[in-house]
């Protein structure tokens, strides 16, 4: 696909006098602005916005962003590339969606646990809550995922398997110790082999991967969420910035990834090219799996209308990230955005919100 692609770096490029005449007719100059004004006045220390519509791509990056390529912790958007990694063995006939966890996992089969199966780790239905209950104490001894395996698989259940929807993020690591014990590699390996490299997302890596520490841009951890330190000055060990966070590569949002990057890979689900997924196991990844009255899902995705912004149809598809981060696909508009921000998602109003609204408004 021929794209005409517009790409600014830095604050002050993005928006010199000279410039600004150039761009005067983009219409996503209004989300732009927005993301600049947040990191003008200090709200923000960085954020990228790339958006897909139709043939044309415009990417942009912000403050400590220098260019759009920069990797920023995508927290929870981990979570649709940790599924579409599983995917790749489900089209391969090494597993199926409807395997019972225990499958793979013999350890995990008590009780109810042994009715899991691996589509209900991904669609939130398990009753695996979303952080364990010692997860601040596993963090800041560093502990290993399988660490972190061995405690999910005892954790209570929050309810009977099926029967409702509470998002969990421990469903997707469980997901994601399934495909390391199938493939018989190193997740953050396997992830790279493939989704990464399929794709030429060249500026993403589950973990560190290739990039030193110093090429990512540091979150703002005050005001982060509880699990990653609340901002809490004893946990620099462990918080969002630490050496072990950007290391571990947590498959329910440790991934790394440029706004590009991401973009490319939420394409690959409007339009699939077999590079990653065949076309039907993309096109099932974004339909609804759960049940009359539970909240749909897609396969690690959120759907319809909230995975997007008011304009988006109930066909868009997206997720969205603790650490200031949203990206999300409108079939109906043939558009992908994507916002990455280094601002934490509990602050509110959030620019990446605003921005996300008018490229929606933009499209429609």
């Amino acid at each position: 696909m021929n794209r005409r692609t517009f790409v600014m770096g830095g604050l002050g490029s993005a928006f010199s006098v000279p410039l600004l005449g150039a761009m005067r007719q983009d219409k996503f100059d209004a989300a732009a602005a927005v993301l600049a004004k947040a990191v003008e006045e200090g709200k923000a220390r960085a954020a990228a916005l790339c958006v897909r519509h139709g043939k044309d791509e415009v990417s942009r990056s912000f403050g400590a962003a220098k260019t759009p390529d920069v990797p920023f912790l995508l927290a929870s958007i981990t979570k649709t590339m940790t599924a579409a990694a599983l995917l790749t063995l489900v089209d391969r006939e090494k597993l199926r969606l409807e395997d019972p966890v225990s499958k793979v996992l013999p350890e995990f089969s008590a009780g109810p646990r042994s009715r899991i199966t691996l589509l209900q780790l991904l669609t939130h239905v398990s009753g695996l809550p979303d952080q364990l209950p010692e997860n601040q104490a596993l963090r800041k001894s560093h502990a290993t995922l399988a660490q972190f395996v061995d405690a999910a698989v005892r954790t209570p259940l929050l309810f009977e398997p099926g029967s409702r929807f509470s998002y969990s993020s421990m469903g997707i690591l469980l997901a994601s110790e399934i495909a390391r014990r199938v493939s018989g590699s190193d997740f953050r390996e396997f992830m790279d082999r493939a989704v990464f490299q399929p794709l030429a997302m060249t500026r993403s890596a589950l973990g560190l991967g290739r990039f030193a520490r110093e090429e990512l841009v540091p979150n703002q951890v005050e005001r982060a969420a509880p699990e990653a330190g609340a901002g809490d000055p004893s946990a620099k060990e462990w918080d969002w910035n630490s050496a072990y966070w950007r290391e571990l590569g947590a498959p329910w949002g440790g991934a790394h990834g440029s706004a590009p990057d991401v973009a490319r890979f939420f394409a690959e689900f409007l339009h699939p090219t077999e590079r990653m997924l065949k076309p039907d196991t993309a096109r099932r990844a974004v339909t609804n799996h759960n049940a009359d009255g539970i909240v749909p899902r897609g396969l690690g995705f959120s759907l319809g209308t909230r995975a997007g912004s008011p304009g988006c149809s109930d066909r868009t598809f997206g997720h969205s990230g603790s650490s200031g981060t949203l990206a999300w696909a409108d079939p109906a508009s043939d558009t992908v955005c994507v916002v990455l921000t280094t601002l934490p998602a509990s602050v509110q109003p959030h620019p990446l919100r605003a921005a996300s609204d008018l490229v929606a408004k933009a499209v429609s």
